[in-house]
Formats: C-alpha cells, structure tokens, sequence
C-alpha cells in the first residue's frame, strides 16, 4: 500500500473574459472584471418600494373652495 493518492489534473475552464484588441492596463482590467462580478451575482438590483396609498396622504384633506352660484349650496355636500 501506498500513501500516495492518483490524482488527476484539473482541465483548466475557458476564460471568462479575453482582451481581443489591444494592451489593457491592470486597473482597467481589475475594474472590468468588478463591474462584470457585480452585475453577475445580482448584488446591483434595484427593487423598486410598493406604491404607497395615497388614501391618507394630508392632501387629500384639503377641499376644493365653494363656488357661489344656484345650486352650488346643495353641490358642496357631495
């Protein structure tokens, strides 16, 4: 017996991002790869707060002036 294990070597997966053009600087890249990490993982979605009832708002206490006119006494109940 022996403590030596087989193991196999790992297939290196394709690259996520490759630079097609051009010589790109560590600090372009490094925040290239922090936007697209970001975007992925979801940690940038925006949830959007219910609508608020507008049943209660303070407004909504404030009635229109009387106008003066035939009928309009009778009119200012409704």
């Amino acid at each position: 017996m022996s403590d030596e294990t087989e193991t196999t070597p790992a297939t290196p997966a394709a690259p996520l991002l490759r630079v097609v053009h051009g010589e790109l600087p560590p600090e372009h890249l490094a925040a290239l790869v922090a936007v697209v990490a970001a975007r992925a993982s979801g940690g940038g979605a925006v949830e959007r707060p219910a609508p608020r009832s507008e049943w209660g708002h303070p407004a909504r206490a404030h009635r229109a002036p009387h106008r003066v006119g035939p009928g309009q006494w009778r009119a200012s109940a409704w």
